[in-house]
């Protein structure tokens, strides 16, 4: 192409790996489907850079300091928030300097989740808020619908990056907070804004003056149809916390989980319940989750999960019943599908229970997703229970990951697990015989522990 005029590239949206031409699979990564179209302005040839001059030894402008003398207590490098349930996540708070990308579906609520912490910190400091999708008015509809504080709290509504960055220096607010960076625009980088390169570069300026004045600055990000965040995988690597608002549409509770944290751990998630007045937090999730539960009635099980630290009691459903089709149905919402399909087998093939001809379905109520082991058993219990039409008490829970060949196999904090159930109000666990010989069972006074090696003494266990 001629010299000035704009010239197509396709870019990696996993590794940023550049191509004049489209392929299936990137050969950097070796990903399939990530090569995104872009534009950019080549230069042109009769300016050429001259070549750079040796540099003089020993000359810089750095200045580095001793590690004895960089503060580290909680107090100097965190800002507590206030909202318990995103602290948590966090690690303890929020850490000068750090870079949060905060991700989810449309309609989630990343935005008011967003502006409830502006409103709880600007108590106590100032906050700005940059604004690429709404007007300053609709952030001001929101903040009188949520009934957030808003004397400490600056609005800009702009998408130049190099503005925002100026503002941010000028002002020099303690939290800021960045709606979207899709909406974000280099003037640099001759290419539509949401680009790869436009996200890449935008995202590494605000990380810049955010390390330069340890503004810890949040910033909000698409998903695309996959539910990953949308734009190249670089921009997840460079912040320092990756989180996702997960939540379906259809009920009110929202999940904030960590993806990666450097100052936390990635196994916290932090419970929210979306209302007219904004997100309220849930203190207790497993007496939410658990209420309303039918009593007496056949197919439904209590399994316990973790949460990072934190045991959540959660109700599994099962529904076998006769199929009409003549391949029965399998379907598993808040399971693993494949998951779900293993156990089946597991339960023909060592206790005996023919599900050959049978649609069965799962359901985790409320929406969560138990992807842990430890919930094998009481999946399993649920489909024997649907199946007999005979109920488990309903002041029963099971835990236990279930093998291929039958066995019950051990799970971890089993005591933590134990006496979240014992303060819930239930009366029998039936759990790992193996784990039984770690624990004090006069410890759980009023819980009866009955440990099984085998899928059929559990199965006995609740006839």
């Amino acid at each position: 192409m001629k010299d000035g005029k704009l010239k197509t590239v396709y870019v990696c949206s996993n590794c940023g790996e550049t191509s004049p031409r489209w392929m299936g699979r990137c050969p950097s990564c070796g990903e399939w489907n990530t090569m995104v179209e872009d534009v950019v302005v080549p230069e042109p040839k009769s300016t050429a850079r001259k070549a750079a001059g040796a540099r003089p030894a020993g000359v810089t402008s750095l200045v580095a300091d001793r590690l004895s003398s960089i503060s580290t207590t909680e107090e100097k490098s965190r800002i507590v928030t206030g909202i318990s349930e995103l602290d948590r996540v966090l690690g303890g708070g929020v850490v000068l300097g750090s870079v949060v990308l905060l991700g989810g579906e449309p309609g989630a609520g990343k935005s008011t989740l967003l502006l409830q912490l502006c409103g709880a910190i600007s108590r106590q400091h100032e906050v700005l808020y940059i604004t690429g999708e709404e007007s300053t008015r609709q952030i001001k509809l929101r903040a009188n619908r949520l009934k957030v504080a808003q004397e400490n709290i600056s609005l800009a509504a702009e998408t130049e990056i190099d503005e925002i960055c100026g503002l941010i220096e000028q002002a020099k607010p303690e939290l800021v907070v960045i709606d979207s960076i899709q909406t974000m625009h280099c003037s640099d980088v001759s290419s539509s804004a949401g680009s790869v390169s436009q996200v890449k570069e935008c995202t590494a300026r605000l990380l810049a003056v955010a390390k330069a004045h340890e503004i810890p600055t949040f910033i909000v990000g698409h998903v695309n149809k996959d539910g990953a965040i949308a734009g190249p995988k670089v921009m997840e690597h460079i912040v320092d916390t990756v989180l996702y608002f997960e939540g379906d549409k259809t009920l009110p509770y929202r999940v904030l989980r960590a993806a990666k944290n450097r100052y936390g751990s990635t196994n916290e998630i932090g419970m929210f319940d979306m209302t007219g007045s904004g997100l309220a937090e849930i203190e207790n999730p497993s007496q939410l989750l658990l209420e309303g539960r039918p009593l007496g009635t056949s197919g439904n099980c209590v399994a316990c999960t973790m949460e990072g630290t934190r045991p959540i009691l959660s109700e599994v459903q099962a529904l076998v019943t006769k199929s009409s089709f003549n391949v029965p149905r399998r379907t598993a919402s808040g399971f693993d599908f494949n998951r779900a399909n293993l156990l089946v087998a597991v339960l023909e093939k060592r206790a005996g229970y023919f599900f050959g001809s049978l649609d069965v379905y799962l359901n985790i109520v409320g929406g969560l997703q138990l992807d842990e082991t430890a919930c094998d058993l009481s999946v399993c219990l649920a489909m024997v229970s649907s199946l007999l039409d005979q109920p488990i008490g309903d002041k029963t829970v099971a835990i236990g990951e279930v093998g291929l060949g039958g066995e019950v196999r051990s799970v971890t904090f089993l005591e933590t697990r134990l006496r979240e159930a014992q303060r819930i109000g239930f009366n029998k666990a039936i759990v790992p015989k193996h784990n039984l010989k770690q624990l004090n069972v006069k410890e759980f006074y009023g819980l009866e522990l009955v440990g099984v090696s085998y899928l059929r003494e559990a199965i006995n266990a609740i006839k």
